[in-house]
């Protein structure tokens, strides 16, 4: 099986372990964390996928994008879950969404 296929099969196993994570995180930086694994898979798919096609440099501009787009999105998401933390004094999403009283 040549290496491109075996790459393209880890990242559909790197997909997974995130979604996976996403889908059992009880505490906001482990569901960021999850999405930040989605993301690297996503980001491996579109480099060896422009690998595949001959246009390897479209595949890494592709990715250096989504790394500048994925910075400032978990920038805001730690930054909420700083917040969430000092006005909620928890991280946990069931509790954040179903408050006590």
């Amino acid at each position: 099986m040549p290496s491109v296929h075996m790459l393209f099969i880890g990242a559909w196993f790197v997909l997974g372990t995130g979604l996976y994570g996403l889908m059992i995180a009880r505490n906001v930086l482990k569901a960021v964390i999850a999405l930040q694994i989605m993301v690297k898979a996503a980001m491996l798919m579109l480099v060896v996928a422009g690998a595949q096609t001959g246009q390897l440099a479209l595949g890494q501009s592709l990715a250096i994008t989504v790394i500048a787009a994925d910075t400032m999105a978990v920038v805001i998401g730690l930054a909420m879950a700083v917040r969430l933390s000092a006005s909620m004094g928890t991280l946990d999403l069931e509790e954040i969404i179903e408050p006590e009283g």
